[in-house]
């Protein structure tokens, strides 16, 4: 996971601050060492409602950092939106859970 270009969508478009985009980045990898460690201790989150459990924290991370972006001049808007929810379910894929729900995923979100 740590080859994926997360966030791509974002760091290819100068309206998002490219220190911005890196934090989200560090949020999705951080995600992903936590779905890592619930995998040592049990194989991996033991279903759906485990993995969402992480990912809400994940998707508060980012409504703290919709802040950071307003103050920057710029937001977590329709693409920055779809960009990280399509990444979110990427991560949910590559853990073994396609059938994960997107919305559901990012459902804490504030953006």
């Amino acid at each position: 996971m740590a080859d994926y270009a997360f966030l791509s969508g974002m760091s290819d478009d100068d309206y998002y601050p490219d220190h911005l985009v890196d934090k989200g980045k560090t949020i999705l990898l951080r995600l992903c060492e936590r779905i890592e460690a619930e995998r040592i201790e049990a194989e991996r989150p033991s279903d759906l409602t485990a993995l969402y459990v992480l990912t809400e924290s994940a998707t508060e991370e980012f409504n703290e950092l919709e802040e950071e972006f307003g103050a920057a001049g710029s937001e977590i808007e329709t693409v920055a939106r779809d960009v990280i929810a399509v990444d979110f379910h990427f991560v949910a894929s590559a853990y073994g859970f396609a059938e994960a729900d997107i919305e559901e995923l990012v459902a804490a979100r504030e953006w």
